[in-house]
């Protein structure tokens, strides 16, 4: 992690990285609107589309949005404006979910997104605080229940290919 990162998640609160964290089922259980308590926020970044963020994060275990979806948003803008790692947010509670890129070049974050279809993350770009895997699919979710996409290890490791939708939030 680059030294601005470190003190950004410093003065965030972040605990960015570390060793996978696992979750059960549970996490998934039906809540107040499908699996979460709230639906997606009303003004998602990336311009992204609310209705496919609801149906992707909340009422959805399986399916993904379309690969490439985020080809078709400001998301690469934005990335590349940014000089630095960028926080994204759960859809719907707005927690910390990744920052990214870390250990690697805004280019690489990009590309590697491109060539897998969804934005890609790896270990050390992880909020573990908000984020668990289910050991029964490798399910990637928020700690609140929110759909965000799945691990896919590579051989480079875990590679959490996510949503666009699912972390388009913004910050509480």
């Amino acid at each position: 992690m680059n030294p601005s990162t470190a003190v950004a998640a410093e003065q965030e609160g972040l605990t960015i990285g570390g060793k996978v964290r696992f979750g059960d089922e549970s996490i998934m259980s039906p809540k107040e609107h499908g699996t979460s308590n709230t639906p997606v926020q009303e003004s998602l970044r990336y311009d992204v589309s609310n209705k496919l963020a609801d149906r992707i994060t909340n009422y959805n275990r399986r399916f993904a949005e379309l690969g490439g979806y985020f080809t078709g948003t400001t998301f690469e803008d934005e990335i590349r404006a940014a000089k630095g790692p960028v926080t994204f947010y759960d859809a719907n509670s707005g927690k910390p979910l990744f920052v990214a890129p870390i250990n690697r070049s805004v280019d690489e974050f990009i590309d590697e997104s491109k060539v897998h279809g969804w934005p890609s993350f790896r270990d050390e770009e992880v909020v573990w605080d908000n984020v668990r895997v289910l050991r029964s699919s490798g399910e990637t979710v928020s700690v609140d229940g929110t759909h965000l996409g799945h691990n896919l290890p590579d051989r480079r490791g875990n590679r959490y290919c996510i949503n666009l939708v699912s972390v388009a939030g913004n910050p509480i």
